[in-house]
C-alpha cells in the first residue's frame, strides 16, 4: 500500500525548500514557536485554525490538508469533539462531502457523539449546508440506538426532505420511507411533516393519497387547538406556521384533488372553508396577516380557475389581470389556462401573447431554481409545454406544436415521468411527418434516453 506523506512531512519539506527556521516560519503562521515545535514534534494536535494558518503560510488553497487532517485527527488517533466539530464546519462550508463522510463513518462507532453530531446536522440544515446535512443525519439514524425516539423520526424526516429530486420514482420511495416515522416526530411537527408529505404525492398525482393525508392534518390541527387551550400561554411554537394556518391547507389541498377529479364545485366549497378559517382568526399578528392575505390570494386565483375549468371563460380577463399582479402563479394558472382552452376548443391567443415574455422566461427554467417547492413546479412545467403543444398543433402550428411537445418530453424522459412520457410520445406520433429533421433528431435522441436501463447490476 502506497505511504502518504502526513502533513507534518509536508510542512517540515516546505520549510526545507524555502530554507525556513522554525523562527522564522512562526512569524510567517503566526503561531507561537513553543507551539508549533510541539506540534511539528507529534506532541500537541493541532487545531484547524492553526491548520488553516499554515496552509496559508504555505500558500495553498484552503482545505488542502483537510483529507489528511481528518486521517490523522480522527481516524489514525481518538477523535475529539473540540477538534471535529469545527473540521465538520469548515468541511462543510468548503463542500469536502467526501471528508465528512470518512470521518463521520468511522467516528459513528462511538455512539457518545450521536448527540452533538445530529445538533450540528440541524445547524446545517437552518443555514442550507444541505449536501453536508443528508451525510449527518443518515450516519445518525443508521447509528441511533433506540430506534423509536424522535430524533431517528426528525432525523428521517430531513432526510425525506433533502432527498427529494425531480424524479416521480426516487420521489415516491422517499415518502415511503419516511411516512412510518411521522407519529414518533413532536406533535407540532408533525404537522409539517404530514404538509410536505401530502405536496409530494401531489406531485406523483397520487390523489387518493394527498386526500387521505389532508384529511389527517385537519384532524391533527384539531387536536392540537384541543391541547393549546389546556395549555399556559406564552409557550413557543415549534411547527413552522401558526397552527390555524394548517387547517386551511389541509383543505387547500382537498380543492386541489377536487380539482383534479373534475369535481369543480366541490372546489370552491373546500376554497371557502379554508378562507373562512383564516378570516376566523382573532387579533392576527404580523406573521399571520400576510399568511391570511397569501390565502385569500390563492383563493381569488382558484375561483377564477375553477370557474374556467368548468368551461366559463367569462372570468378570463380578471384572471389574466389577476396573473399580472401575481406572477409566480402564472406557471401553476396556465397549465390549467391551456387545458380548458383545449377542452371546450377556446381561442386563448391573446392570453398568450399577453404573458409570452413570462412563459418564455419559464422556458429558461429560472422559476424552477431554489423555489421551495421545485419538485411540484417541475410538474407544472411539463404539464405548461404539453397543455401548449396541443393547442398550436390543434391550431394548425405544427412546427411551434411540436418544439413545445419535445420541451416537455425532454423533461418528462429527466423526471422519470413515465404517464407524462407515454401522453408525449402518443401526440408526437400522430405528427411525426410533419416534424423537421432536427426535430425528428431530438425526439430520437430522448428516445434512446428512455431505452437506456437505469439500473445498475
Amino acid at each position: 500500500m502506497k505511504l502518504v506523506p502526513t502533513i507534518k512531512v509536508h510542512i517540515e519539506k516546505y520549510m526545507r525548500e524555502q530554507n525556513l527556521k522554525l523562527q522564522h516560519f512562526s512569524e510567517i503562521t503566526r503561531i507561537n514557536v513553543g507551539t508549533l515545535s510541539a506540534i511539528l514534534k507529534g506532541n500537541r494536535p493541532m487545531s484547524m485554525n492553526q491548520l488553516n494558518q499554515i496552509t496559508s503560510a504555505m500558500e495553498l488553497e484552503k482545505g488542502y490538508f483537510y483529507e489528511s487532517y481528518g486521517v490523522e485527527s480522527f481516524i489514525e488517533s481518538a477523535p475529539h469533539w473540540r477538534r471535529l466539530e469545527p473540521y465538520l464546519y469548515e468541511c462543510a462550508e468548503l463542500g469536502k462531502l467526501d471528508c465528512i463522510q470518512q470521518v463521520i463513518t468511522h467516528v459513528t462507532d462511538d455512539r457518545s457523539y450521536i448527540e452533538q453530531l445530529f445538533e450540528v446536522a440541524e445547524d446545517f440544515f437552518a443555514k442550507g449546508l444541505k449536501e453536508a446535512a443528508l451525510i449527518l443525519y443518515e450516519c445518525v439514524a443508521d447509528s441511533e440506538k433506540y430506534q423509536h425516539s424522535e430524533r431517528l423520526a426528525l432525523c428521517q424526516y430531513r432526510i425525506f426532505l433533502l432527498h427529494k429530486t425531480l424524479s416521480k420514482f426516487d420521489n415516491l420511495n422517499a415518502a415511503v420511507r419516511f411516512e412510518p416515522f411521522i407519529d414518533k416526530l413532536n406533535e407540532e411537527v408533525q404537522l409539517d411533516a404530514i404538509k410536505d408529505l401530502a405536496n409530494v404525492y401531489g406531485t406523483i398525482n397520487l390523489w387518493d393519497k394527498v386526500f387521505e393525508l389532508a384529511e389527517e392534518l385537519e384532524r391533527r390541527v384539531d387536536f392540537q387547538f384541543l391541547l393549546q387551550s389546556n395549555r399556559r400561554k406564552g409557550k413557543p411554537r415549534i411547527a413552522f406556521y401558526p397552527i390555524f394556518t394548517y387547517k386551511a391547507y389541509a383543505n387547500l389541498l382537498k380543492a386541489n384533488v377536487s380539482e383534479e377529479r373534475k369535481q369543480y364545485i366541490q372546489a370552491l366549497e373546500y376554497t371557502d372553508v379554508y378562507v373562512n378559517v383564516m378570516d376566523e382568526a382573532e387579533n392576527p399578528t404580523k406573521e399571520e396577516k400576510e399568511l391570511i392575505e397569501r390565502f385569500k390570494g390563492w383563493a381569488e386565483g382558484n375561483r377564477y380557475l375553477y370557474t374556467i375549468l368548468s368551461g366559463d371563460f367569462k372570468v378570463l380577463s380578471a384572471y389574466l389581470d389577476y396573473l399580472d399582479a401575481n406572477p409566480k402563479e402564472i406557471l401553476t394558472a396556465f397549465p390549467y389556462i391551456i387545458q380548458a382552452a383545449n377542452q371546450y376548443s377556446y381561442d386563448i391567443n391573446f392570453s398568450l401573447d399577453r404573458f409570452q415574455n413570462y412563459i418564455n422566461e419559464i422556458r429558461t427554467e429560472k422559476y424552477l431554481k431554489g423555489t421551495y417547492n421545485e419538485q411540484a413546479l417541475n410538474f407544472r412545467y411539463i404539464r405548461l409545454f404539453y397543455e401548449l403543444a396541443r393547442y398550436r398543433l390543434n391550431q394548425n402550428q405544427i412546427g411551434q406544436g411540436i418544439e413545445h411537445l419535445i420541451t416537455s418530453f425532454e423533461r418528462s424522459v429527466s423526471s422519470n415521468d413515465d404517464m407524462m412520457c407515454i401522453k408525449c410520445i402518443d401526440l408526437y406520433g400522430k405528427y411525426r411527418d410533419c416534424a423537421s429533421k432536427t426535430q425528428e433528431e431530438l425526439y430520437t435522441k430522448l428516445i434512446d434516453k428512455l431505452s437506456v436501463p437505469t439500473f445498475r447490476s
